[in-house]
């Protein structure tokens, strides 16, 4: 315990002290997302109760959870009718003494077929449409995880993670960043209970731009007064997540798991139930029923904002919005299929997306006996 009260004692102490730096607010936004229709019809409350493959993104201590076989997640989603595509494979991969747990988790949203506009409009000011072309901007992230068991009772386990986490970014061919961070968490887990904390980015995270302008494209960012972007360096405020659930057993076949997380950012004032400068906190909520650990129903809610009410004619009044999602999974043998129903914008303006998982454990084939001749 005393190893583990250290180490998150470092992490915000880390957190702090980074404060000081500059930081890009946003940036590496998209590896908040979520990971796994579960955790994202969850209201991405996860950091407690993952007990998945996902575990490598949302809390990485959790992965002792995958530590009897081999386990592949896989996930797809579209956002905005197709527009955005995100995509999320894990493969878990348990060592010998089945107390630590090795994860690798690849992450990309892109952006297809965005239209280069830049040669458009000719000196003579006239448009040229077959000057148009697409380029894609893509993100990309591989997090390598690695979970260890500390302590296993009848009453209490405790186990600590560590991400590290390669990051690269394009946009066409006119831009490009590799970006390495780290992350640190921890999970303790009573009978029906769990708190879980990670840290994410806790030795900030960072980015290093480069960008390949090519001299006609300088030329027309100089007449419409556009700036030529150089390299530079963007930095990624640590960013902290705290989580409890609690497990409610209804009869020896039903539950009902809730969970309640903060996801506390360092990086300025966000619009958000707590917001200061620079600390923002955004609350999370997630119900999951299980029946027979077979079938399971689940929703959540999370992205609490503060905007101005469309049925005020003064345009002062504010009213909270919030994200709701929903959705159901299954699970037959070693095979897991999960659905999330999620609203993109909030309750009021809504802009849903269906999200698919499948998790396989990889579980080995007894081998068969061989009898002999006597």
């Amino acid at each position: 315990m005393k190893k583990l009260y250290s180490l998150f004692t470092l992490a915000t102490v880390l957190c702090f002290q980074s404060m000081e730096a500059q930081f890009a607010q946003y940036s590496n936004e998209f590896l908040n997302i979520g990971s796994g229709a579960r955790g994202m019809a969850m209201g991405n409350a996860q950091v407690a109760t993952v007990s998945d493959g996902t575990a490598g993104y949302w809390n990485p201590a959790a992965l002792v959870h995958c530590n009897q076989m081999p386990q592949l997640d896989l996930m797809h989603a579209e956002y905005f009718a197709g527009v955005g595509k995100y995509d999320f494979a894990s493969l878990i991969l348990p060592l010998k003494d089945n107390r630590r747990v090795l994860g690798l988790t690849l992450i990309r949203f892109a952006v297809d077929e965005i239209p280069n506009t830049v040669f458009l409009v000719q000196p003579d000011g006239s448009i040229n449409l077959s000057n148009i072309t697409t380029f894609s901007s893509a993100d990309y992230a591989l997090l390598i995880s690695m979970a260890q068991q500390l302590r296993t009772s009848d009453n209490q386990n405790i186990s600590l993670g560590i991400n590290a986490k390669i990051i690269h970014q394009t946009a066409g061919d006119f831009a490009s960043s590799w970006g390495f961070g780290f992350d640190a968490a921890g999970l303790i887990e009573g009978r029906n209970w769990k708190f879980g904390i990670v840290a994410k980015d806790v030795t900030t995270t960072f980015n290093a731009w480069s960008y390949n302008i090519s001299q006609q494209v300088m030329e027309v960012f100089y007449v419409t007064q556009n700036q030529t972007p150089g390299q530079s360096v963007e930095l990624t405020a640590p960013q902290l997540v705290l989580g409890g659930s609690y497990n409610f057993k209804i009869d020896r076949k039903m539950s009902i798991l809730a969970e309640a997380d903060l996801d506390v950012t360092f990086d300025g004032k966000r619009d958000e139930v707590v917001s200061t400068n620079p600390v923002s906190i955004d609350p999370k909520l997630g119900l999951e029923f299980s029946y027979a650990n077979v079938f399971f129903v689940r929703a959540g809610i999370d992205n609490f904002q503060q905007v101005l009410d469309d049925r005020d004619t003064t345009n002062q009044r504010k009213i909270w919005i919030y994200q709701p999602s929903i959705g159901a999974g299954f699970k037959v043998g070693d095979v897991q299929i999960d659905y999330a129903f999620t609203n993109l914008a909030n309750q009021s303006a809504p802009l849903y997306t269906h999200v698919f998982s499948l998790r396989v454990d990889l579980r080995k084939k007894p081998k068969k006996k061989t009898g002999t001749l006597q």
